[in-house]
């Protein structure tokens, strides 16, 4: 075996969650036992193990086929595992370099063969591994794989259950103003989810629908107020959800979940997964339904070309599912003895928490001094900041520019002395910048909750940048030639007006000039139409490079180009000036395909005086008739004559 140990890059983190779950050195466990015995059966290995790898040593909670119960870390093939994302399989150990001079491998047992699957914690920890092995070499097939990672999901099932046990036990001793706070939060939370939430009375009719329910479902709340849970369930699946029902009625389970149908506003069916729990009042008599929901119909479409591989192990998940769910309305009886109030509200934190850490948006909580007091898994990947390094800093310090930081110091503390904000409740497109420097435009709402004179703010942020940037190439597409580069006729006509309006506040008038090729279409007739857009594109560079930055030239149509001079009041002789370069600059030879062009240019000039102006149509037309003229008179002319 190869001397390196593996570590995860998370080993510290990784190694504290295992000791704080109280799994190592504790007696065997039938929910693990009945995992390694199945494992060992459908593999058909001696062999199988739920290994537990501490920070020197691997310690089996739950064994077949070994009456060892740990081993050294630095010679165990789990700690080689749980380091990387993929289950480890290793057919021949001699074959392979890190294990041909294990003492596992070389002595006693002799191992020949390991296949292991990471088992993780909810926060994606790898404690340890689910673990297959014999002494003889062999090969495993894709089936048997899938098998042991689904037996895997199983025991990070009942670990992360475990988790979630300790997590609602320290929740319990939050004090009553935190309380007060965490649901106005979670209210905000309710109506800006991403997924489905409603509350159902007794008789099946929609209490209370979020936005993102009647996204998924097509119905408006007023809608879903007319309907019952019944109406839009799909018939197929309306008998499974009784039956649960009265379970939850009868007091046997207190929440189920599945995959359903639901009947969309359109008449079509969507597969979605929903959690549906049962709340009673201080008597303990039902009250409401809470209903989750989350569209997956795209997932559903996938795993049911999977369903037939499958069918045989999730008969055995679905029956660690129901033991799973014992194990809940155990839970649920033993927060039971609190306040019932207390436990309806955080029962329903515990569940908008989660998924607001999950949420496709990035969520920052900000307290009354602007500092982050909330940050979930989006803002991670979308600012590059982790939760720990965002906990306490000034929103100022991590997302908003440099040139914004006053302005957001300003609202601060205009909100704090006022309690007015211009932003609050609206949609609002604003610049960020990430952890490297990288900037992004975010698309921001920003909700407000106060309790007790303390303030804090919730916002979610969505990444619009590619948005942007594709919005920006579209309105640079329309409004430009995509031969020449240059302004469009489109452009020109927003152009024209924004001129005239320029020369009226700067008290100076500007000039059009009509430009009309003189041989273009020989050229295009002699040397074919490539080389005339090659010749097109010259002139532009060159119409371009004769006038100043602040004029536009535009390509109108064909061999038809019009430039707009401004910036100082042009006279006739002034503007006929600048035309006479342009046609100096358009006679010179042009290298054209595989010849060589010669073209001219007939220019028309229209003027735009302050008294007795003509409007933008007008303006253009002259400068048209101008260029006809001209064109008349013979090639190269500028018309008027002086």
């Amino acid at each position: 075996m190869s001397s390196r140990d593996p570590r995860p890059p998370d080993e510290a983190g990784r190694v504290a969650l295992l000791h704080a779950l109280q799994l190592l050195d504790t007696p065997p466990e039938p929910v693990f036992d009945r995992v390694t015995r199945l494992a060992s059966q459908l593999l058909g290995v001696p062999v199988t193990l739920f290994s537990l790898v501490d920070a020197e040593r691997q310690w089996f909670k739950s064994r077949v086929g070994t009456p060892l119960t740990e081993t050294p870390r630095n010679i165990s093939f789990c700690t080689h595992a749980i380091a990387q994302d993929a289950p480890l399989v290793v057919p021949d150990t001699l074959e392979d370099p890190r294990f041909a001079a294990n003492p596992l491998v070389l002595g006693l047992p002799g191992l020949r063969f390991y296949a292991g699957v990471p088992v993780r914690t909810a926060a994606g920890h790898a404690i340890g591994t689910l673990c297959a092995m014999d002494t003889r070499p062999r090969a495993l097939a894709a089936a048997e794989l899938a098998a042991l990672e689904d037996l895997a999901a199983i025991v990070a099932d009942e670990v992360q259950r475990r988790e979630q046990m300790s997590a609602a036990r320290d929740h319990l001793h939050t004090a009553d103003v935190a309380m007060r706070a965490t649901q106005e939060r979670l209210r905000s939370i309710f109506e800006l989810a991403s997924f489905g939430i409603a509350l159902i009375d007794m008789q099946g009719r929609w209490m209370t629908v979020n936005a993102a329910a009647c996204a998924i479902l097509g119905y408006s709340e007023q809608e879903f107020r007319q309907l019952t849970f019944w109406q839009i369930t799909h018939p197929d699946d309306r008998a499974v959800d009784k039956a649960a029902v009265q379970e939850m009625l009868a007091g046997r389970i207190g929440q189920y979940e599945r995959q359903k149908r639901y009947l969309r506003h359109d008449g079509g069916a969507v597969w979605v997964h929903t959690t549906i729990s049962l709340k009673r009042d201080d008597a303990g008599q039902p009250a409401y339904f809470i209903v989750a929901v989350i569209d997956i119909q795209a997932r559903k479409e996938a795993e049911q070309q999977l369903a037939a591989l499958h069918a045989d192990l999730e008969d055995r998940v679905r029956a660690r599912t129901r033991e799973l769910q014992g194990a809940n309305e155990r839970l649920t009886a033993a927060i039971a003895s609190q306040r019932h109030a207390e436990q309806a509200l955080r029962t329903r934190e515990a569940q908008l928490t989660s998924v607001l850490e999950y949420a496709n948006d990035a969520y920052i909580g900000i307290d009354d001094t602007g500092r982050v007091i909330a940050w979930n898994r989006q803002a991670e990947r979308t600012f590059q900041w982790t939760a720990d390094e965002a906990q306490g800093r000034r929103l100022e310090d991590l997302i908003i520019p440099q040139e914004m930081h006053a302005q957001h110091e300003r609202g601060i503390a205009r909100f704090r002395a006022t309690g007015e904000a211009v932003v609050l409740g609206k949609r609002l497109e604003l610049p960020a910048h990430r952890k490297d420097g990288s900037a992004l435009t975010v698309e921001v709402r920003i909700h407000a909750t106060r309790i007790d004179d303390r303030v804090t703010f919730s916002a979610f942020l969505h990444d619009i940048t590619e948005r942007k940037r594709a919005e920006a190439q579209r309105e640079h597409d329309i409004r430009h030639d995509p031969l020449t580069g240059l302004l469009n006729r489109r452009a020109l006509a927003e152009l024209l007006p924004q001129a005239q309006a320029r020369s009226r506040r700067h008290g100076i008038g500007f000039a059009v000039l009509f430009i009309d090729l003189d041989g273009f279409k020989a050229v295009n007739d002699r040397l074919g139409h490539e080389a005339g857009d090659e010749l097109l594109r010259e002139v532009a560079r060159r119409l371009r490079a004769a006038v100043r930055a602040n004029d536009s030239v535009v390509r109108l149509a064909g061999d038809e180009f019009v430039v707009v001079l401004e910036g100082q009041p042009y006279t006739l002789a002034e503007a006929r000036t600048v035309a006479e370069k342009l046609i100096a600059a358009l006679v010179q030879p042009v290298a054209a395909g595989a010849g060589e062009a010669a073209i001219g240019a007939s220019i028309g000039i229209a003027l735009h005086a302050l008294e007795g102006e003509l409007d933008a149509a007008e303006l253009l037309r002259e400068a048209d008739r101008q260029m006809y003229l001209a064109k008349q008179a013979g090639r190269g002319w500028i018309r008027p004559l002086p």
